[in-house]
């Protein structure tokens, strides 16, 4: 049943330690070049394309290819195959709206901010050059932990990297239901975007503020900390 309401919140001012955000979905929407490579990939593996759309959209490739051919998910190979994305599919790639604004305020002012994705870092890496997106200081990426989302060791790690380990005041900012409870299952606050998944499902998967992009989220000047305006939440 769809959920009742509309994202016409009041403004909120929320203050945190630190904030670490997923990439893919939430910064750029990649959507239509990780399509044709996963047909690409599906094409290779005599699998489906469709099959592996519907489960690997916030999955590490690694865990996503372990499922139909347990010979191909090594680090290597998997850093060659999404390097070739950006390389390959730059045109089809876009910044979330809002993300180009966020990523340089949380930049100027100094805050403590990282990206934490299932992607490689040949991948972030690549996508960043394209876009030419502000790059992040703190970068936890696909190789970094044993396992990935919803797994919370990727968050945990961030935090780590941020010299934030005695904190619990984190925000997360995500868009897909295994990153959403990584983030809860770190113990931190997770605003979530409805970039790529139903409303009913970021909710399901516990976010504690659903908004439609970063165009609803601003970075306040705070010293050491992170503020943020949220403009139009869901309510």
């Amino acid at each position: 049943m769809p959920a009742s309401g509309s994202f016409s919140a009041p403004p909120q001012t929320l203050t945190f330690d630190g904030l670490l955000s997923d990439f893919d979905g939430t910064i750029v929407d990649s959507t239509d070049a990780i399509i044709k490579h996963w047909h690409k990939i599906g094409a290779e593996l005599g699998v489906d394309p469709a099959t592996i759309l519907a489960t690997s959209h916030g999955r590490r490739s690694i865990d996503t290819l372990q499922l139909y051919d347990p010979k191909k998910p090594n680090w290597e190979y998997v850093s060659y195959v999404e390097g070739l994305i950006p390389k390959e599919y730059g045109s089809d790639a876009v910044e979330i709206p809002g993300a180009r604004n966020l990523l340089s305020a949380l930049e100027e002012s100094r805050a403590p901010w990282g990206v934490v994705t299932s992607g490689t870092r040949a991948l972030i890496d690549g996508w960043l050059g394209v876009l030419k997106l502000t790059h992040p200081k703190v970068l936890v990426t696909a190789e970094d932990v044993e396992l990935g989302k919803p797994d919370p060791r990727c968050y945990l790690l961030g935090r780590k990297k941020l010299n934030l380990e005695n904190s619990s005041s984190l925000v997360v900012l995500e868009d897909a239901p295994s990153g959403i409870k990584a983030g809860k299952a770190a113990g931190f606050t997770v605003i979530a975007l409805t970039t790529t998944h139903k409303l009913e499902q970021l909710q399901e998967a516990g976010a504690d503020v659903i908004v439609e992009d970063l165009r609803s989220i601003s970075v306040k000047n705070v010293e050491g900390r992170v503020q943020l305006e949220i403009r139009n939440a869901f309510q």
